[in-house]
């Protein structure tokens, strides 16, 4: 059974992982019949939403506890997790990956990967390991082919212009894609989708990144 590593930033669209993808990516493995490692770094969240009015409160909450929720508590520090006993990596969008996994929210293509999970992706890409972003994380693998020497990889976002060019600053090749589609650069093992960047609705979201799930088992 190929075990995938799942990476989470928190719990919730404007502050932590996006629920629907990440539910999504875990029903999607396990349909495929690959086990998911929940993994998020510990340490707190850049910030803290009420969801329901759609503003910041003033509280500190921990990325770890809070992605706790997704997986139900069975869930490891990303600090701790071991890339040889992982096949692949995931990671779901969210305002989390743009804000906690890494500061692109706030700096664009001047963005630094959270200090845990980017010597977790180094390890994953050099020992070749397939690593797929959702939704707004695929600047994380632009940053990080930026760090590994590579120019030209093939990432989407979905078809957002300020995006894109943040990612070929980096250095990276956009390629738009809908939200039903997966863009794959097989040379480096990565898979791209849109997800909620551009989805619907739930059914249109989870249609993409089965297909992007799909993609990632085949690497």
């Amino acid at each position: 059974m190929k075990k995938v590593g799942v990476v989470l930033g928190g719990c919730g669209v404007q502050d932590g992982s996006e629920i629907h993808e990440a539910v999504s990516v875990l029903l999607a493995l396990a349909r495929k019949g690959a086990q998911a490692v929940c993994l998020a770094p510990a340490g707190p969240q850049a910030r803290v939403m009420n969801h329901a009015a759609g503003a910041p409160v003033e509280e500190s909450r921990d990325m770890l506890v809070e992605s706790a929720r997704i997986a139900r508590g069975d869930i490891f520090t990303l600090a701790d997790a071991k890339v040889g006993e992982l096949d692949a990596i995931v990671i779901p969008g969210g305002f989390g990956a743009a804000l906690n996994l890494s500061n692109f929210a706030n700096v664009g293509a001047d963005m630094e990967i959270h200090a845990d999970l980017q010597p977790f992706l180094s390890a994953a890409y050099r020992a070749g390991k397939p690593i797929c972003a959702l939704c707004i994380a695929p600047p994380i693998l632009a940053k990080l082919m930026q760090q590994e020497g590579v120019k030209g990889a093939k990432l989407t976002i979905g078809s957002d212009a300020g995006t894109a060019a943040a990612m070929e600053a980096l250095g990276q090749t956009h390629v738009a894609a809908s939200a039903t589609e997966a863009v794959v650069d097989p040379d480096h093992k990565l898979v791209t989708g849109p997800a909620y960047m551009l989805a619907q609705n739930v059914a249109e979201l989870y249609e993409g990144i089965d297909k992007a799930i799909d993609e990632l088992l085949r690497l």
